[in-house]
């Protein structure tokens, strides 16, 4: 939909292809990927944790709440988020962390801890990947003015009264104030524990025993002045049969000196709140300060096409020499801004809106609406646009286009997500995820590459496929020990309802067959072989990484999983379980590829299902006597 030369500002630069691709590759290195230092920090931490021991609960400091352990908590699990969405708070916070960690002795001890000296690595891998983030932004905004020129444009009246982070603040101040009752009801058991202590006999005991209850909490039991006191202990670890524990006593009311109270569900809420609640309002003050910072004043403008996703509603930015979408630049959610808000003149309608049946326009967008859902709907169209802001990872920009092509109206639109590079990620989104689901090469493609053989053709399990058998057989061996570990339980429930499902999830992922001869197919799956004819197969498709052959008249014949096609394509490599239903489906429409004989019994597969039985069956014997 084109943009009228009224509403392009004059001298606006055309954004091609050879200025966006300059800046699209002006992207982070991948040692740089936030995902490696988030993977970094949590294992020193983890590391850290479990090497290091917690300091005991004593009678001198015995284990009360701890607010400031709390805040290096918040802060840190902050900097964590931070790392993958806000480099320049992820390196205050990294900051601030660091700082604790000098003040607790960290920089000393890691010359002796190796948990200690592997977290300052990861925390100097973090901030190195940070600075390298948010110099590439830089370089990326550099490249962005040199396209606009020296054109500068005010936005358009609309953005300038748009707003930010409402709906942030909003959200911080719930979760706050959550946080802040969380805060208030922990130092409530805690003066409560304090008033009444300040009161009590002060006795020495000595430990007897230590169990559980029949809801697995450990109990001690002490021993004072010739009566037994039972009290319930986080640490057991922390007070050994025949040791010595000061408690505190007030009739029927008793405390452990080292463990008063409990308030760690308190304590769990205030981080929670404090977490989330932070996280919003950070959000909420970068986007209200970005936002006025692009109405400060003139703004470079780019002429550019853009497009609505499919998908997730995202709105793509291609160059204007890109007349078919096929190379998206950046992305950002965005939402419409509007300058007045006028009354609606039109005519009430009836309460309960207008009747599909009656309503033939209601009954149109209903059916769009069905479209959407089961994914039918044709893409969005390209709408020629002007984008107002200097494009980088991280900025924030606005843009004027057209909505309707019946409408020379145009819309503006304000960018709500902070602008990102289009280029591979850990999960495949945009233009190109949903042309790549429905593109199926043409079968004369795919006949060009086969020849007609006169034997019967074989496509079985690859190296993908049995490797997600393999990690699915050990998750069911795993599973067995753990539900049998604890003896009758409810957890044998899992062994009626899922270990049949994963045992057919191994068997197909690890010994999948499809077996093409002169009168069909041989479909070897967990528990049998299947034989379908050519003249009955209606179609062959893959989907959720297994194939299906549909049957006229009948049902469908599924394998699945038979790989992991997500890994295959990020490792560039086409998916084996793609190409064998692209084959597949060019025997079906040339019937002079097909071979020429008849399968032997010997080529049309086994199924393994019924020895994986056998093999789980004496897993479970084995487990069962080793215990």
């Amino acid at each position: 939909m084109p943009l009228s030369a009224e509403h392009i500002p004059p001298g606006t630069a055309d954004w091609r292809t050879p200025e966006a691709q300059r800046w699209l590759t002006a992207v982070p290195a991948r040692w740089a990927h936030p995902l490696w230092a988030l993977l970094a920090l949590v294992a020193s931490l983890v590391w850290d944790v479990v090497a290091v021991p917690a300091a005991l609960c004593t009678s001198a400091d015995p284990c009360g709440t701890d607010w400031l352990g709390l805040g290096t908590a918040v802060v840190l699990v902050l900097t964590l988020y931070w790392v993958w969405r806000q480099p320049r708070f992820a390196l205050a916070g990294l900051a601030a962390v660091l700082a604790g960690f000098a003040a607790d002795g960290g920089f000393a001890a890691a010359l002796d801890e190796p948990s200690a000296l592997m977290f300052l690595v990861a925390a100097a891998f973090t901030a190195a990947g940070l600075v390298h983030r948010l110099a590439v932004a830089g370089r990326q905004r550099s490249l962005a003015l040199e396209a606009a020129g020296p054109v500068a444009q005010p936005l358009p009246a609309a953005a300038r009264t748009f707003r930010r982070g409402r709906l942030s603040f909003a959200l911080a101040a719930l979760l706050l104030a959550v946080a802040g009752f969380g805060c208030w009801q922990a130092q409530q058991v805690a003066d409560a524990y304090e008033e009444r202590a300040a009161g009590a006999t002060h006795l020495s005991g000595r430990v007897t025993a230590l169990e559980q209850d029949d809801d697995g909490v450990d109990i001690l039991k002490v021993e004072a002045e010739g009566r037994t006191h039972r009290f319930e202990t986080a640490f057991p670890e922390d007070f050994p049969v025949d040791s010595r524990v000061d408690i505190v006593v007030d009739g029927d009311w008793a405390a452990l000196v080292a463990e008063p109270y409990d308030a760690f569900g308190w304590e769990l809420l205030v981080l929670g709140g404090s977490v989330a609640g932070l996280a919003f309002l950070v959000n909420g003050v970068d986007g209200l300060t970005r936002a006025k910072r692009l109405r400060r004043g003139p703004l470079p403008v780019l002429r550019v096409l853009v497009r609505e996703g499919h998908d997730d509603g995202r709105t793509w930015v291609f160059a204007t020499d890109d007349p078919e979408g096929l190379r998206p630049v950046l992305h950002f959610h965005s939402l419409y801004a509007v300058e007045d808000e006028d009354e609606d003149d039109a005519e009430d309608e009836d309460e309960d809106g207008p009747d599909a049946d009656d309503d033939p326009a209601a009954a149109v967008e209903l059916g769009k609406i069905a479209e959407i859902l089961r994914g039918e709907d044709p893409a969005p169209a390209l709408r020629e646009a002007v984008l107002y802001g200097a494009p980088y990872a991280g900025a924030e920009v606005a843009f004027v286009s057209r909505d309707d092509a019946d409408d020379p109206e145009v819309s503006v639109e304000c960018s709500v997500t902070a602008v990102k590079p289009a280029v591979p990620g850990l999960v495949e989104r945009g233009p190109q995820r949903r042309k790549r689901k429905n593109l199926r090469r043409p079968v004369d493609e795919i006949a060009v590459g086969m020849t007609p053989t006169a034997g019967p053709r074989v496509w079985t399990a690859h190296g993908f496929s049995r490797a997600v058998g393999l990690g699915l057989l050990l998750v069911q061996g795993g599973g067995i020990w753990a539900a049998l570990d604890e003896g009758p339980s409810w957890s044998w429930l899992w062994l009626v309802v899922g270990l049949p499902w994963l045992v057919t999830a191994v068997a197909t992922a690890l010994t999948w067959r499809i077996t093409a001869d002169r009168d069909g197919l041989w479909v070897t799956g967990a528990w049998r072989v299947r034989r379908v004819p050519w003249d009955v197969i209606t179609s062959v498709r893959h989907s959720d990484d297994g194939i299906r052959v549909g049957r006229a008249r009948d049902s469908s014949v599924d394998l699945s999983p038979t790989g992991w096609a997500w890994l295959e394509r990020r490792l560039g490599r086409e998916p084996r379980a793609e190409r064998v239903v692209e084959e597949v489906g060019a025997l079906l429409l040339r019937p002079e590829l097909r071979p020429l004989e008849e399968a032997p019994t010997g080529r049309q597969g086994m199924p393994v299902g019924p020895p994986l039985v056998a093999l789980s069956v004496l897993w479970g014997a084995a487990v069962l006597l080793l215990l």
